[in-house]
Protein backbone atom coordinates (compact mmCIF):
# COMPACT_ATOMS: atom_id res chain seq x y z
CA UNK A 1 0.00 0.00 0.00
CA UNK A 2 1.34 3.85 -0.70
CA UNK A 3 1.90 5.38 2.23
CA UNK A 4 0.05 8.68 3.13
CA UNK A 5 0.67 11.41 2.64
CA UNK A 6 3.38 10.70 0.47
CA UNK A 7 6.51 12.16 0.45
CA UNK A 8 9.72 13.59 -1.11
CA UNK A 9 12.21 13.89 1.59
CA UNK A 10 15.20 15.64 0.51
CA UNK A 11 19.00 14.26 0.53
CA UNK A 12 20.80 17.40 3.33
CA UNK A 13 24.59 17.31 3.75
CA UNK A 14 25.16 17.61 7.59
CA UNK A 15 26.89 21.02 7.88
CA UNK A 16 23.61 22.53 6.22
CA UNK A 17 21.12 20.19 8.14
CA UNK A 18 23.47 21.93 11.37
CA UNK A 19 22.91 25.06 10.16
CA UNK A 20 18.78 24.66 9.29
CA UNK A 21 18.90 22.63 13.10
CA UNK A 22 20.30 26.01 15.08
CA UNK A 23 17.20 27.32 16.56
CA UNK A 24 15.88 30.56 14.85
CA UNK A 25 19.48 31.23 12.59
CA UNK A 26 18.05 30.50 9.12
CA UNK A 27 15.24 33.11 9.90
CA UNK A 28 17.26 35.61 11.39
CA UNK A 29 19.46 35.31 8.40
CA UNK A 30 17.02 36.50 6.43
CA UNK A 31 15.94 39.44 8.73
CA UNK A 32 19.38 40.75 8.64
CA UNK A 33 19.78 40.33 4.97
CA UNK A 34 16.50 40.10 3.67
CA UNK A 35 14.27 37.25 1.94
CA UNK A 36 14.47 36.15 -0.13
CA UNK A 37 18.07 34.58 -0.38
CA UNK A 38 20.50 32.37 -1.87
CA UNK A 39 22.73 30.30 0.44
CA UNK A 40 26.32 28.23 -0.79
CA UNK A 41 28.14 26.42 2.07
CA UNK A 42 31.94 26.25 0.21
CA UNK A 43 32.70 23.61 2.79
CA UNK A 44 30.06 21.06 1.02
CA UNK A 45 31.82 21.99 -2.17
CA UNK A 46 35.49 21.07 -1.01
CA UNK A 47 33.88 17.65 0.68
CA UNK A 48 32.62 16.67 -2.63
CA UNK A 49 35.64 17.97 -4.56
CA UNK A 50 37.30 15.20 -1.95
CA UNK A 51 35.73 11.83 -2.63
CA UNK A 52 36.20 12.86 -6.24
CA UNK A 53 39.60 12.82 -5.96
CA UNK A 54 39.37 10.19 -3.87
CA UNK A 55 38.60 8.21 -6.79
CA UNK A 56 40.69 9.37 -9.39
CA UNK A 57 44.15 9.10 -6.95
CA UNK A 58 43.39 5.14 -6.49
CA UNK A 59 42.69 4.67 -10.23
CA UNK A 60 44.95 7.22 -12.64
CA UNK A 61 48.02 8.65 -11.98
CA UNK A 62 47.42 11.34 -14.79
CA UNK A 63 43.74 13.62 -13.74
CA UNK A 64 43.02 16.89 -13.91
CA UNK A 65 39.93 18.43 -12.67
CA UNK A 66 38.49 22.03 -14.18
CA UNK A 67 35.62 23.11 -11.56
CA UNK A 68 32.74 24.01 -14.89
CA UNK A 69 31.76 27.36 -13.41
CA UNK A 70 28.57 27.62 -15.41
CA UNK A 71 26.74 25.55 -12.71
CA UNK A 72 26.68 28.42 -10.24
CA UNK A 73 28.12 32.26 -10.45
CA UNK A 74 28.93 32.20 -6.95
CA UNK A 75 32.15 33.46 -5.98
CA UNK A 76 32.89 31.66 -3.31
CA UNK A 77 32.62 28.26 -4.92
CA UNK A 78 35.19 29.97 -7.79
CA UNK A 79 37.51 30.72 -4.44
CA UNK A 80 36.81 27.81 -3.05
CA UNK A 81 38.10 25.99 -6.42
CA UNK A 82 41.28 28.40 -6.62
CA UNK A 83 42.82 27.34 -3.20
CA UNK A 84 41.82 23.51 -3.53
CA UNK A 85 44.54 23.59 -6.67
CA UNK A 86 42.06 22.43 -9.58
CA UNK A 87 41.48 24.14 -12.83
CA UNK A 88 38.42 25.63 -14.43
CA UNK A 89 36.09 25.55 -17.15
CA UNK A 90 34.61 28.65 -18.38
CA UNK A 91 32.20 29.23 -21.04
CA UNK A 92 32.25 33.74 -21.31
CA UNK A 93 34.53 36.47 -20.64
CA UNK A 94 32.90 37.41 -17.68
CA UNK A 95 33.74 34.26 -16.41
CA UNK A 96 37.45 34.18 -17.54
CA UNK A 97 37.73 37.48 -15.80
CA UNK A 98 35.79 36.17 -12.67
CA UNK A 99 38.23 33.47 -12.87
CA UNK A 100 41.79 35.49 -12.93
CA UNK A 101 40.16 37.81 -10.41
CA UNK A 102 39.92 34.62 -8.13
CA UNK A 103 43.97 33.45 -8.51
CA UNK A 104 43.71 31.24 -11.53
CA UNK A 105 46.41 31.53 -14.25
CA UNK A 106 46.53 30.76 -17.41
CA UNK A 107 47.57 27.21 -16.96
CA UNK A 108 44.79 26.21 -15.20
CA UNK A 109 42.01 27.69 -16.87
CA UNK A 110 40.18 25.87 -20.01
CA UNK A 111 37.44 27.64 -21.96
CA UNK A 112 34.78 25.40 -23.56
CA UNK A 113 31.39 26.29 -25.56
CA UNK A 114 30.54 28.14 -28.91
CA UNK A 115 32.93 31.34 -28.90
CA UNK A 116 32.72 34.08 -30.96
CA UNK A 117 35.91 36.41 -32.93
CA UNK A 118 36.23 38.90 -30.17
CA UNK A 119 36.46 36.21 -27.35
CA UNK A 120 39.02 33.83 -29.58
CA UNK A 121 41.17 36.61 -29.73
CA UNK A 122 41.40 37.37 -26.29
CA UNK A 123 42.06 33.81 -25.63
CA UNK A 124 45.15 33.18 -27.98
CA UNK A 125 46.44 36.24 -26.06
CA UNK A 126 46.12 34.53 -23.19
CA UNK A 127 46.94 31.53 -23.57
CA UNK A 128 44.62 29.28 -21.62
CA UNK A 129 43.33 26.21 -22.95
CA UNK A 130 40.65 26.11 -25.59
CA UNK A 131 38.34 23.76 -25.91
CA UNK A 132 37.48 23.70 -29.71
CA UNK A 133 33.82 23.62 -30.91
CA UNK A 134 33.97 23.63 -34.53
CA UNK A 135 36.36 23.90 -37.45
CA UNK A 136 36.09 27.54 -37.79
CA UNK A 137 36.97 27.52 -34.22
CA UNK A 138 40.17 25.92 -35.10
CA UNK A 139 40.27 27.71 -38.36
CA UNK A 140 40.71 31.47 -36.81
CA UNK A 141 42.53 30.19 -33.53
CA UNK A 142 45.81 28.63 -36.39
CA UNK A 143 45.25 32.56 -37.85
CA UNK A 144 45.25 34.34 -34.91
CA UNK A 145 48.07 32.28 -33.16
CA UNK A 146 51.55 34.17 -33.14
CA UNK A 147 54.59 31.73 -34.57
CA UNK A 148 55.86 29.73 -31.64
CA UNK A 149 52.57 30.62 -29.35
CA UNK A 150 51.73 27.18 -29.45
CA UNK A 151 48.31 27.61 -28.10
CA UNK A 152 47.23 24.76 -26.61
CA UNK A 153 43.85 23.23 -27.94
CA UNK A 154 41.60 20.02 -27.46
CA UNK A 155 39.25 19.12 -30.08
CA UNK A 156 35.73 18.53 -28.68
CA UNK A 157 33.99 15.50 -30.73
CA UNK A 158 30.13 15.02 -30.81
CA UNK A 159 27.95 12.57 -33.22
CA UNK A 160 29.15 9.16 -30.86
CA UNK A 161 25.44 7.84 -31.60
CA UNK A 162 23.72 8.13 -34.66
CA UNK A 163 20.73 8.84 -33.37
CA UNK A 164 21.51 11.69 -31.16
CA UNK A 165 22.62 14.95 -33.09
CA UNK A 166 24.41 17.94 -30.79
CA UNK A 167 24.60 21.51 -31.09
CA UNK A 168 27.89 21.54 -29.67
CA UNK A 169 31.34 19.98 -30.80
CA UNK A 170 32.20 18.57 -34.11
CA UNK A 171 31.38 15.79 -36.30
CA UNK A 172 33.92 13.21 -36.39
CA UNK A 173 33.63 13.40 -40.34
CA UNK A 174 35.39 16.55 -39.45
CA UNK A 175 38.28 15.13 -37.87
CA UNK A 176 40.70 14.58 -40.84
CA UNK A 177 40.17 18.46 -41.72
CA UNK A 178 41.32 19.46 -38.09
CA UNK A 179 44.27 17.01 -38.65
CA UNK A 180 45.45 19.08 -41.39
CA UNK A 181 44.86 22.30 -39.67
CA UNK A 182 47.11 21.14 -36.97
CA UNK A 183 49.55 19.47 -39.14
CA UNK A 184 50.12 22.99 -41.21
CA UNK A 185 50.43 25.09 -38.35
CA UNK A 186 52.69 23.55 -36.08
CA UNK A 187 54.23 25.81 -33.57
CA UNK A 188 51.60 28.36 -33.77
CA UNK A 189 48.48 25.51 -31.99
CA UNK A 190 49.42 22.64 -29.39
CA UNK A 191 47.11 19.71 -30.37
CA UNK A 192 46.60 18.23 -26.22
CA UNK A 193 44.14 16.01 -27.48
CA UNK A 194 40.43 15.55 -27.50
CA UNK A 195 37.07 15.95 -25.48
CA UNK A 196 33.63 15.24 -25.74
CA UNK A 197 30.34 15.95 -22.78
CA UNK A 198 27.97 13.86 -22.45
CA UNK A 199 24.56 14.97 -20.63
CA UNK A 200 23.58 11.71 -19.73
CA UNK A 201 23.72 8.92 -16.45
CA UNK A 202 24.19 6.34 -19.35
CA UNK A 203 27.35 4.19 -18.37
CA UNK A 204 27.32 2.57 -22.21
CA UNK A 205 27.36 5.92 -23.83
CA UNK A 206 30.25 6.97 -21.93
CA UNK A 207 32.32 3.67 -22.95
CA UNK A 208 31.34 4.16 -26.00
CA UNK A 209 32.70 7.80 -26.50
CA UNK A 210 35.53 6.81 -24.09
CA UNK A 211 36.53 4.25 -27.14
CA UNK A 212 36.03 6.71 -30.17
CA UNK A 213 38.38 9.11 -28.95
CA UNK A 214 40.95 6.52 -28.07
CA UNK A 215 40.81 5.75 -31.83
CA UNK A 216 41.25 9.05 -32.84
CA UNK A 217 44.25 9.89 -30.91
CA UNK A 218 45.67 6.73 -32.43
CA UNK A 219 44.73 8.28 -35.86
CA UNK A 220 46.54 11.56 -34.57
CA UNK A 221 50.06 9.54 -33.66
CA UNK A 222 49.57 8.27 -37.14
CA UNK A 223 49.62 11.97 -38.81
CA UNK A 224 52.62 12.42 -36.39
CA UNK A 225 50.32 14.42 -33.94
CA UNK A 226 51.19 13.91 -30.09
CA UNK A 227 47.93 14.03 -27.89
CA UNK A 228 48.14 13.24 -23.98
CA UNK A 229 44.54 14.55 -23.28
CA UNK A 230 41.23 12.66 -23.04
CA UNK A 231 38.48 15.18 -21.60
CA UNK A 232 35.45 13.77 -20.65
CA UNK A 233 33.67 16.73 -20.05
CA UNK A 234 31.39 16.74 -17.03
CA UNK A 235 27.35 15.29 -16.43
CA UNK A 236 27.69 13.42 -12.99
CA UNK A 237 24.95 13.29 -11.68
CA UNK A 238 23.14 14.28 -8.58
CA UNK A 239 20.89 12.65 -5.63
CA UNK A 240 18.35 14.95 -4.68
CA UNK A 241 16.05 12.36 -2.40
CA UNK A 242 17.09 10.87 0.70
CA UNK A 243 14.41 8.15 0.43
CA UNK A 244 14.54 6.10 -3.12
CA UNK A 245 11.40 3.97 -1.74
CA UNK A 246 9.89 7.11 -0.81
CA UNK A 247 10.03 8.80 -3.96
CA UNK A 248 8.29 5.97 -5.92
CA UNK A 249 5.96 5.60 -3.46
CA UNK A 250 5.24 9.28 -4.37
CA UNK A 251 5.26 9.26 -8.33
CA UNK A 252 3.05 5.91 -7.65
CA UNK A 253 0.23 7.90 -5.89
CA UNK A 254 0.80 10.87 -8.79
CA UNK A 255 0.28 8.03 -11.52
CA UNK A 256 -2.59 6.97 -9.47
CA UNK A 257 -4.11 10.45 -9.21
CA UNK A 258 -3.54 11.28 -12.73
CA UNK A 259 -6.07 8.58 -13.52
CA UNK A 260 -8.70 10.03 -11.08
CA UNK A 261 -8.05 7.62 -8.31
CA UNK A 262 -7.23 9.25 -4.93
CA UNK A 263 -6.66 12.52 -4.01
CA UNK A 264 -5.70 15.25 -6.75
CA UNK A 265 -1.83 15.99 -6.34
CA UNK A 266 -1.31 18.42 -9.83
CA UNK A 267 -2.05 21.85 -10.40
CA UNK A 268 -3.97 23.02 -13.32
CA UNK A 269 -4.35 19.51 -14.80
CA UNK A 270 -0.17 19.22 -15.09
CA UNK A 271 0.89 15.85 -16.50
CA UNK A 272 4.88 16.80 -15.74
CA UNK A 273 5.35 14.66 -19.22
CA UNK A 274 3.05 11.71 -18.88
CA UNK A 275 -0.17 10.91 -20.83
CA UNK A 276 -2.86 9.08 -19.94
CA UNK A 277 -4.56 6.37 -22.82
CA UNK A 278 -5.90 3.38 -22.43
CA UNK A 279 -6.63 3.46 -18.65
CA UNK A 280 -2.85 3.50 -18.06
CA UNK A 281 -0.56 6.59 -17.51
CA UNK A 282 2.42 6.30 -20.07
CA UNK A 283 5.87 8.07 -21.42
CA UNK A 284 8.88 9.75 -19.00
CA UNK A 285 8.05 12.85 -16.75
CA UNK A 286 10.20 15.72 -16.96
CA UNK A 287 11.63 15.46 -13.39
CA UNK A 288 13.14 12.13 -13.91
CA UNK A 289 16.68 13.08 -13.08
CA UNK A 290 15.28 13.19 -9.76
CA UNK A 291 14.73 9.69 -8.96
CA UNK A 292 19.23 8.90 -9.40
CA UNK A 293 20.66 7.63 -6.31
CA UNK A 294 24.14 6.83 -8.03
CA UNK A 295 26.40 9.62 -6.33
CA UNK A 296 28.73 11.62 -8.68
CA UNK A 297 32.39 9.63 -7.14
CA UNK A 298 30.47 6.41 -7.59
CA UNK A 299 29.19 7.04 -11.45
CA UNK A 300 33.02 7.69 -11.83
CA UNK A 301 34.45 4.65 -10.13
CA UNK A 302 32.15 2.92 -12.30
CA UNK A 303 32.76 4.76 -15.47
CA UNK A 304 36.45 4.24 -14.83
CA UNK A 305 36.30 0.52 -14.00
CA UNK A 306 34.54 -0.10 -17.05
CA UNK A 307 36.21 -2.49 -19.53
CA UNK A 308 37.02 -1.79 -22.98
CA UNK A 309 36.41 -4.60 -25.32
CA UNK A 310 38.84 -3.80 -28.02
CA UNK A 311 41.43 -3.38 -25.64
CA UNK A 312 41.10 -7.11 -23.82
CA UNK A 313 38.89 -6.17 -21.50
CA UNK A 314 41.09 -3.49 -19.47
CA UNK A 315 39.72 -1.05 -17.86
CA UNK A 316 38.87 2.84 -19.00
CA UNK A 317 41.50 3.75 -16.08
CA UNK A 318 44.04 1.14 -17.03
CA UNK A 319 44.24 1.65 -20.54
CA UNK A 320 44.27 5.66 -20.16
CA UNK A 321 46.77 5.20 -17.73
CA UNK A 322 49.26 2.61 -19.77
CA UNK A 323 48.59 4.99 -22.79
CA UNK A 324 50.40 7.87 -20.69
CA UNK A 325 47.15 9.89 -21.46
CA UNK A 326 45.83 12.29 -19.03
CA UNK A 327 42.00 12.21 -17.86
CA UNK A 328 40.55 15.56 -17.70
CA UNK A 329 36.82 15.64 -16.23
CA UNK A 330 34.40 18.81 -16.13
CA UNK A 331 32.25 18.65 -12.90
CA UNK A 332 29.88 21.39 -11.95
CA UNK A 333 26.93 20.02 -10.68
CA UNK A 334 28.71 17.18 -9.14
CA UNK A 335 30.99 19.76 -7.08
CA UNK A 336 27.93 22.13 -5.75
CA UNK A 337 25.75 19.10 -4.85
CA UNK A 338 24.08 19.84 -1.47
CA UNK A 339 26.13 23.23 -1.57
CA UNK A 340 23.42 25.52 -1.96
CA UNK A 341 19.93 25.93 -0.39
CA UNK A 342 17.10 29.27 -1.19
CA UNK A 343 15.47 30.50 1.46
CA UNK A 344 12.53 32.50 1.68
CA UNK A 345 9.34 33.67 3.58
CA UNK A 346 5.89 33.28 3.87
CA UNK A 347 4.03 36.09 2.51
CA UNK A 348 0.50 34.29 2.70
CA UNK A 349 -1.71 31.43 2.65
CA UNK A 350 -5.00 31.28 1.01
CA UNK A 351 -8.13 28.96 -0.27
CA UNK A 352 -9.28 28.63 -3.97
CA UNK A 353 -12.02 27.63 -5.12
CA UNK A 354 -11.73 23.89 -5.75
CA UNK A 355 -9.83 23.57 -1.83
CA UNK A 356 -7.05 23.80 -2.53
CA UNK A 357 -4.46 25.51 -0.43
CA UNK A 358 -1.84 28.15 -1.91
CA UNK A 359 1.26 29.17 0.06
CA UNK A 360 2.93 32.45 -1.36
CA UNK A 361 6.70 33.12 -0.61
CA UNK A 362 8.17 36.06 -2.12
CA UNK A 363 10.16 34.91 -4.94
CA UNK A 364 9.72 33.69 -8.80
CA UNK A 365 9.80 29.92 -9.92
CA UNK A 366 12.94 30.71 -11.95
CA UNK A 367 14.40 31.51 -9.13
CA UNK A 368 14.71 27.51 -7.79
CA UNK A 369 13.59 25.96 -10.71
CA UNK A 370 15.45 25.03 -14.11
CA UNK A 371 13.49 25.81 -17.09
CA UNK A 372 10.92 23.13 -17.62
CA UNK A 373 11.79 20.89 -14.46
CA UNK A 374 9.71 20.29 -11.73
CA UNK A 375 11.71 20.22 -8.57
CA UNK A 376 10.59 16.66 -6.86
CA UNK A 377 11.96 17.35 -3.10
CA UNK A 378 10.28 18.33 -0.56
CA UNK A 379 10.64 22.63 0.91
CA UNK A 380 11.61 22.56 4.58
CA UNK A 381 9.19 24.60 6.70
CA UNK A 382 11.04 26.19 9.41
CA UNK A 383 7.68 27.77 11.48
CA UNK A 384 8.45 31.39 13.79
CA UNK A 385 9.17 30.32 17.37
CA UNK A 386 6.15 30.76 19.60
CA UNK A 387 2.99 31.13 16.90
CA UNK A 388 0.53 28.64 16.91
CA UNK A 389 0.41 26.43 14.06
CA UNK A 390 -2.79 24.00 13.16
CA UNK A 391 -1.48 20.18 13.26
CA UNK A 392 -0.89 18.93 9.55
CA UNK A 393 0.53 17.14 7.77
CA UNK A 394 -1.54 19.26 5.32
CA UNK A 395 -1.10 19.36 1.47
CA UNK A 396 -0.79 22.80 -0.05
CA UNK A 397 1.06 24.33 -3.72
CA UNK A 398 3.77 26.98 -3.24
CA UNK A 399 2.85 29.80 -5.59
CA UNK A 400 5.40 32.39 -6.47
CA UNK A 401 5.31 35.81 -6.97
CA UNK A 402 4.49 36.95 -10.60
CA UNK A 403 1.26 37.47 -11.83
CA UNK A 404 1.20 34.67 -14.24
CA UNK A 405 -1.32 31.68 -13.87
CA UNK A 406 1.93 29.01 -14.33
CA UNK A 407 3.96 30.82 -12.00
CA UNK A 408 3.88 28.03 -9.11
CA UNK A 409 6.84 26.54 -7.64
CA UNK A 410 5.50 23.25 -7.23
CA UNK A 411 3.03 22.33 -9.53
CA UNK A 412 2.61 19.07 -7.42
CA UNK A 413 0.86 18.44 -3.83
CA UNK A 414 3.38 19.17 -1.12
CA UNK A 415 2.66 17.78 2.17
CA UNK A 416 3.89 20.11 5.02
CA UNK A 417 4.19 18.53 9.15
CA UNK A 418 2.10 22.22 9.26
CA UNK A 419 -0.32 24.63 8.07
CA UNK A 420 2.21 27.28 7.42
CA UNK A 421 1.35 31.07 8.27
CA UNK A 422 2.73 34.89 7.15
CA UNK A 423 7.01 34.58 8.45
CA UNK A 424 7.74 31.23 8.30
CA UNK A 425 10.65 30.86 6.73
CA UNK A 426 10.59 27.73 3.53
CA UNK A 427 13.88 26.29 2.19
CA UNK A 428 14.56 24.97 -0.94
CA UNK A 429 17.06 22.11 -0.47
CA UNK A 430 19.56 21.46 -3.23
CA UNK A 431 19.57 24.63 -5.23
CA UNK A 432 23.11 25.43 -5.80
CA UNK A 433 23.50 23.49 -9.64
CA UNK A 434 22.09 26.00 -11.79
CA UNK A 435 18.61 26.33 -10.07
CA UNK A 436 20.28 29.60 -8.69
CA UNK A 437 21.18 31.50 -11.90
CA UNK A 438 20.42 29.74 -15.44
CA UNK A 439 16.93 31.04 -15.27
CA UNK A 440 16.76 33.65 -12.82
CA UNK A 441 13.73 35.95 -13.66
CA UNK A 442 13.86 39.87 -12.79
CA UNK A 443 9.74 40.28 -13.99
CA UNK A 444 7.91 43.17 -12.25
CA UNK A 445 11.62 44.45 -11.80
CA UNK A 446 12.61 42.03 -9.02
CA UNK A 447 16.20 42.49 -8.54
CA UNK A 448 18.08 38.96 -8.78
CA UNK A 449 18.44 36.96 -5.15
CA UNK A 450 21.31 37.96 -3.24
CA UNK A 451 23.61 34.97 -2.40
CA UNK A 452 24.91 34.48 0.99
CA UNK A 453 28.27 32.46 1.92
CA UNK A 454 27.84 30.55 5.04
CA UNK A 455 31.30 28.32 6.98
CA UNK A 456 30.98 26.41 10.12
CA UNK A 457 33.38 27.44 12.53
CA UNK A 458 34.19 26.52 16.42
CA UNK A 459 31.91 28.65 17.55
CA UNK A 460 29.13 28.77 15.00
CA UNK A 461 27.97 29.76 11.63
CA UNK A 462 29.63 33.02 9.55
CA UNK A 463 27.83 34.36 6.92
CA UNK A 464 28.83 36.48 4.32
CA UNK A 465 28.25 38.25 1.33
CA UNK A 466 29.33 35.94 -1.30
CA UNK A 467 31.49 39.04 -2.92
CA UNK A 468 33.34 38.98 -0.03
CA UNK A 469 34.26 35.86 1.12
CA UNK A 470 37.58 34.99 1.49
CA UNK A 471 38.57 31.11 1.96
CA UNK A 472 41.12 29.85 4.96
CA UNK A 473 39.60 30.50 8.18
CA UNK A 474 40.23 28.08 10.89
CA UNK A 475 37.52 25.63 10.65
CA UNK A 476 36.57 22.71 13.27
CA UNK A 477 32.77 22.15 12.69
CA UNK A 478 30.84 20.55 16.13
CA UNK A 479 28.29 17.90 15.71
CA UNK A 480 24.94 19.09 14.31
CA UNK A 481 22.94 19.07 17.83
CA UNK A 482 25.33 21.57 18.80
CA UNK A 483 25.85 24.25 16.63
CA UNK A 484 23.77 27.18 18.77
CA UNK A 485 25.55 30.22 18.22
CA UNK A 486 23.61 33.51 16.42
CA UNK A 487 24.65 34.30 12.81
CA UNK A 488 28.30 35.89 12.64
CA UNK A 489 28.63 38.17 9.84
CA UNK A 490 29.60 41.48 8.16
CA UNK A 491 27.26 43.82 6.96
CA UNK A 492 25.80 43.35 3.28
CA UNK A 493 27.17 46.08 0.78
Amino acid sequence: MTPWPPALPAKVHPTVRAFLDTPGLATATLTRFGSPAHLVFPQVYSDNLLRLRAVLERRLPGHRLCYAHKVNQSRAFVRTAAREGIAIDVASPHELAGAFAAGFDPPRIEVTGPKGEAFLRDLVDRGVTINVDNLWELGRIAELAAPGAEVPVLLRLSGFDAGQVSRFGMPQTHVEQAFDLLSARRGRVAFLGFAFHLDSGDLGERVRAIDSCLRLIEKAYERGLTPSVLDIGGGFRQVFTADAERFDAYVLALRESLLGRGEPMTWGSNTFGYHVAGGAVHGTPVFHKYANTVPADRMLADLLDAPLERHGGRTVAQVTGDNLLELWLEPGKALVDHAGITVATVEFVKEVADGSVLVHVDLSRDAVTPADQEVMVDPILLPRAGDGHAAGPVGVYLAGRLCLERDLITNHKVWLPTRPQPGDTVVFPNTAAYHMDLSAATASMHPLLAKFAVTRRTDGFRIVPDAEYEPGFPVAPRAANSATSPVRSVEAS
